[in-house]
């Protein structure tokens, strides 16, 4: 294409590559959702429905992005996960995030009947997501990253079960909800739920204690005791070529991509699950075949 003389403009653009060699977190959150919450009659504290189509949106950001290892939601946001020698889009952050986010409104917009058949969405009450992404230099502290949403899912399903169970079958105001349960601790939670309400918080299910998990199944390997060298991979990584990614792109499509609410935080996940951390896929479970 010939130049133009308005050309000149481009150089106005600034290179916003990420760090090589860092797992890459695009984390997306919901704008405005309490108001949508309330438009739209979530279920308090805890919509399934919601949560169901999340979900789905996330699976389908998954297949349409198999440079993608792993995911985890709660509520109304989603992290998603790249492994440090992802070269998609040369790993340019503008690129990156707004891939994600784009591609998640799109399949949560044209799924949300699926799971709210009653209740079509009308503007301008629409779902809208916003984006960040932020690098880890290293598998723990990616890891700790995973962890911290995970308890911070614990924390505040906790606190929303307590408090909608006062509100909504103990006839307290938010208010006054809200200013006994102030300064307590998970222990108290817990009794108010049991003592008051026969409500036993260990009970309650998975993906609201525990938050969905995202990724691509293969066969779980067994786990076998290491040696604190082998406990953290060195954190530079090998180039993969142009050539190579594509071919594992191809791999990682063969895979069925799942939903799982289980504990991110001890070892046993990720050590079941090598491949997630690896990079490189694993063996096709039996009943799937490799074709």
């Amino acid at each position: 294409m010939a130049n133009s003389k308005y050309e000149y403009v481009k150089a106005f653009e600034q290179p916003d590559v990420l760090l090589p060699n860092t797992w890459i977190v695009v984390r997306i959150d919901g704008r405005g959702f309490h108001k949508l919450t309330d438009r739209y009659n979530f279920t308090k504290p805890n919509d399934r429905r919601a949560l169901d189509l999340m979900n789905a949106a996330a699976v389908e950001v998954m297949k349409d992005l198999p440079d993608l290892c792993i995911a985890y939601g709660v509520s109304d946001e989603y992290s998603f996960v790249f492994h440090p020698t992802c070269q998609l889009f040369e790993r340019r952050n503008g690129k990156l995030v707004t891939t994600i986010v784009s591609t998640f409104t799109a399949h949560y917009v044209y799924l949300w009947n699926t799971y709210f058949p009653d209740t079509p969405l009308q503007s301008p009450h629409l779902p809208s997501f916003d984006g960040r992404a932020v690098v880890y230099p290293t598998t723990r502290n990616l890891r700790d990253y995973m962890s911290w949403r995970q308890v911070d899912c614990h924390i505040n399903n906790l606190y929303n079960t307590t408090f909608w169970t006062m509100v909504l079958q103990g006839g307290m105001s938010n208010t006054d909800a809200e200013q006994e349960l102030k300064g307590t601790v998970s222990a108290d939670k817990n009794e108010i739920l049991f003592k008051r309400f026969g409500i036993n918080y260990n009970n309650e299910e998975d993906i609201y204690k525990k938050g969905s998990v995202v990724y691509r199944q293969y066969q779980l390997e067994d786990v076998k005791a290491k040696t604190s060298a082998e406990e953290e991979p060195a954190p530079v990584q090998e180039q993969v070529s142009k050539t190579q990614q594509e071919k594992l792109r191809k791999l990682r499509r063969k895979a069925q991509v799942v939903v799982d609410h289980v504990d991110i935080i001890k070892d046993d996940f990720w050590e079941r699950r090598p491949w997630i951390l690896s990079g490189k896929p694993g063996k096709l479970p039996a009943d799937v075949g490799s074709s």
